[in-house]
């Protein structure tokens, strides 16, 4: 042992002087004194560890449990005997998906922790009584069916002594379809459960809406096959629970009522086994957002009187309705609706143009439901009615928050109009509005930008369309309108495009000068709220291995 002191020398007495370990390494142990006088440092033993001679070969080393270096212990120990150094794996090609045995079927990339964590499995390395410390993939050839995973594994051998080993699992792809992508590609129409989610309105806004959902929280992946009907749109599963989960998920995005049917397909005597196709009749909600409703009487008194004239401002599993000139509103929920169900007085496709000549606040801005409004007096004229005649209306709005004079907005006519509504009748002494504004609207605006890519795209499910309803250009025009239409209110409708996904548009190119003229006034979507759509070209690939050859 041999002892280090400081620059400034010192004697150690006994009876004199207090010493205390402090700390200890691998090389040397610190201590720090304490003299009578008040004086006090510090110092250290340095240790020198001795060494010792292998048993086996004679090489001096540094002693421990075994008393043998680490060359002749691993010649002697193999702590990777017994361990599965190939593995046989099963893959689907057609829905990418791995067997975990017995049926249970995983989805995972390349490369991927879910990937190593199913590659570790398959070792059982806990029955080996051996500690993995660390895991990685080695490179291979992605058409070459191996997967090469290195382990470095610990185990602890003779008389107590630990040994750390690495070695290499090569893991086999072997191809098999699972009995899912069997019966598909045996016959695509072996389906055992189909949804089919009707709604009897004249336009396609709601499917829109719902697709995208569906898209988002991938409830249609067990899907075979999708169809797109004429009011609306079949799913179809090679399982019954699939249907019912599917089924689950549209009831809790939307008022819906469902009927289920069987037909018998198959049936085994001798087992005295049945083989069923099941049948989910789905319709939804005809009441649709910013369609204009007239309660029926009893409804109206059951909701405190309200409306009778209310408009439908959100849909989800249940109905928002509100009162646009007192800003009162309710939620009914599908069994409240479906109990006395009732329809729209007008829809969508009936708004027309207003321009705002003047408005007066009555009210501050206020929440309604999470929602911003403020009630106020306007007075209105149609811009179809420009050049033609003076006819001014004088109405209230609710939305004295966002629109000023000059303005356009989007209403309801009821001064031209002829609703022929049963419910009306029941009503004696109601006087009808003149106009009822729904929103503002930003036509004008948008004139400048037509034709122009926007920045953000959707995602669309992978449908079929009937043949039937493939009726001419006429139909497919109406559609392609009624989805720039659906486009416009994500974009002008936060709260509407909070649950969809939107993903950048790689053909969109700003320039300076649309940005100029355009103004801050218009509607968009924050950069923010798109997410980027990853894809992985063979430039990306040349690219990244000329960087890491560099």
């Amino acid at each position: 042992m041999r002892v280090a002191q400081k620059k400034s020398s010192f004697d150690l007495h006994l009876f004199s002087t207090t010493v205390i370990q402090i700390g200890l390494t691998a090389n040397s142990v610190y201590f720090q004194y304490f003299k009578m006088d008040g004086e006090s440092g510090m110092f250290f033993v340095q240790q020198t560890i001795g060494s010792v001679l292998c048993c086996k070969c004679g090489v001096p080393m540094q002693p421990n449990a075994a008393n043998m270096c680490v060359s002749c212990l691993r010649s002697k120990v193999d702590i990777t005997e017994g361990l599965l150094k190939h593995v046989t794996v099963l893959f689907c090609d057609e829905c990418k998906t791995y067997l975990q045995p017995p049926k249970t079927r995983i989805k995972a990339e390349l490369e991927s922790k879910e990937l190593l964590t199913f590659c570790l499995k398959k070792l059982n390395l806990d029955k080996a009584k051996v500690t993995l410390v660390h895991a990685e993939f080695m490179f291979t050839e992605p058409h070459s069916k191996r997967l090469k995973v290195k382990l470095r594994i610990q185990k602890e051998v003779l008389h107590g002594a630990v040994l750390e080993q690495s070695y290499i699992v090569e893991y086999v792809v072997h191809y098999q379809m699972c009995d899912y992508c069997n019966r598909l590609q045996a016959n695509p129409d072996q389906w055992a459960a189909a949804v089919q989610l009707r709604q009897h309105v004249s336009h396609r806004r709601t499917f829109f809406y719902l697709e995208q959902l569906i898209l988002k929280h991938d409830a249609a992946s067990q899907a075979i096959r999708i169809k797109q009907m004429d009011k609306g749109i079949d799913f179809f599963f090679s399982n019954r629970s699939h249907g019912v989960k599917f089924l689950e998920f549209v009831g809790k995005v939307t008022p819906i009522k469902s009927r289920t049917d069987k037909q018998l397909v198959s049936h085994d005597t001798k087992s005295n086994t049945y083989n069923y196709k099941h049948t989910f009749s789905v319709e939804i909600c005809p009441i649709c957002r910013e369609d204009l409703v007239c309660l029926p009487p009893k409804i109206a008194v059951s909701l405190g009187n309200l409306g009778p004239l209310v408009i439908c401002t959100k849909v989800t599993n249940s109905i928002m309705l509100m009162d646009p000139n007192t800003l009162r509103y309710c939620f009914l929920d599908a069994d409240q609706y479906w109990r006395s169900p009732f329809y729209t007085l007008l829809s969508s496709r009936r708004l027309i143009e207003y321009i705002v000549l003047d408005i007066d606040n009555v009210s501050a801005e206020v929440s309604v439901a999470g929602s911003r409004y403020a009630l106020a007096d306007a007075q209105v004229a149609r811009v179809s009615d420009f050049g033609k005649n003076d006819t001014i209306f004088n109405i209230r709005t609710h939305l004295g928050h966002l629109l000023s004079p000059g303005d356009h907005a989007l209403g309801y006519d009821l001064y031209g109009a002829n609703p022929n509504d049963s419910e009306l009748d029941k009503y004696r002494g109601l006087v009808l509005p003149e106009a009822i504004l729904i929103k503002k609207s930003y036509e004008e605006k948008r004139l400048r930008k037509r034709g122009k890519p926007r920045a953000w795209k959707l995602k669309n499910l992978n449908m079929e369309v009937d043949d039937t309803t493939a009726r001419g250009r006429v139909n497919q025009d109406q559609v392609d309108n009624e989805y720039e239409e659906f486009l416009k209110d994500l974009e002008e409708n936060p709260e509407l495009r909070f649950n969809v996904s939107l993903y950048r548009n790689k053909e969109y190119q700003p320039s300076e000068t649309a940005s100029m003229t355009d103004g801050d006034e218009l509607p968009s979507v924050p950069l923010d709220e798109l997410l980027a759509d990853l894809e992985i070209c063979d430039d990306d690939v040349e690219a990244t291995d000329s960087n890491m050859r560099e």
